[in-house]
């Protein structure tokens, strides 16, 4: 029997239960073991302030170096850049809806001193940088809490991942998806990550059957350029790579927090890692280094 690792939020126990089944029709008994994170421990801050790499992996991942349990599923833009020694991310499975939703008002509806919830820098530097005078106040909680505190009226609206909504069923409180080109979504967004030892075993073997090509090539373009800006998964970056006549098209942006500053940079090309990278490297040099040394600074 596989035993898979997962937080124990709604959102993170049904992307397990949805391992658990496609595992199934390949006649795989698995049992989910749930793991609470130092993500699901910090609720009264937001997580940029919170600091580190890995807030809501790191707890899952301690017991899949142990062995305790043999496999982890994770929201892959809740995954760093770099993993732990002696594990991998042996498949991504068909992703998701990438882009963020509205839930509340759409935009054209938000005026200034219109209050938006979330806790994302990245979310909330390009809402500001609309320069429409909208307030960020912060919001933390999982899927089910923040709609809750929606409908008590304590925001006009709230921005949340598209990907969640729909696979917790609640599609029809979208009042409007953001184009890519007004919010970037966060690398790695609406894919979910498997994550295994890289030791050869059962577990990685039988986890690649659950692969998506056109998703692995996307994510492995995102995540390329995450690791070349050197950034982690709180910071305001934004990476959405699609896959157009046989190459990856990489669209990306670091802002400041303020939304100020926003860099910007497409890039084409054949291999993932090759087009993150350099695009990343392209962003660092337009300015995004001095935007990054500001976040960690604060």
């Amino acid at each position: 029997m596989m035993v898979i690792g997962s937080r124990g939020s709604q959102l993170a126990l049904w992307q397990a239960r949805h391992i658990a089944a496609k595992l199934a029709e390949h006649g795989v008994e698995t049992r989910i073991e749930i793991i609470k994170t130092t993500g699901d421990k910090i609720t009264d801050v937001p997580l940029a302030q919170a600091g580190g790499k890995g807030l809501f992996t790191k707890e899952i991942e301690e017991p899949l170096i142990a062995g305790t349990i043999d496999l982890a599923v994770h929201s892959l833009k809740d995954v760093p850049a770099d993993l732990p020694s002696g594990l991998m991310l042996a498949a991504f499975p068909e992703r998701e809806e990438p882009r963020d939703a509205l839930i509340g008002r759409p935009l054209s509806q938000l005026r200034e001193g219109s209050r938006i919830g979330t806790s994302s820098l990245r979310r909330a530097a390009q809402l500001k940088a609309l320069g429409r005078g909208i307030l960020i106040e912060t919001l933390r909680g999982n899927v089910d809490t923040r709609l809750r505190k929606l409908d008590e009226g304590r925001y006009d609206a709230i921005v949340l991942a598209a990907a969640g909504l729909r696979r917790l069923g609640w599609s029809d409180r979208v009042a409007e998806l953001l184009p890519v080109e007004i919010m970037c979504p966060a690398v790695g967004q609406g894919s979910l990550a498997i994550e295994t030892r890289q030791d050869g075993g059962a577990a990685a073997e039988l986890i690649r059957g659950l692969d998506h090509t056109e998703t692995r090539k996307a994510v492995t373009a995102e995540r390329a350029l995450l690791a070349s800006l050197g950034g982690g998964c709180q910071v305001p970056i934004g990476g959405h790579a699609i896959l157009h006549a046989g190459e990856v098209h990489l669209r990306a942006i670091v802002a400041s927090p303020g939304g100020e500053r926003i860099v910007r940079g497409e890039l084409s090309g054949a291999d993932p890692t090759e087009v993150g990278s350099e695009l990343g490297r392209r962003l660092l040099k337009q300015g995004a280094r001095e935007i990054l040394d500001e976040v960690y600074a604060a």
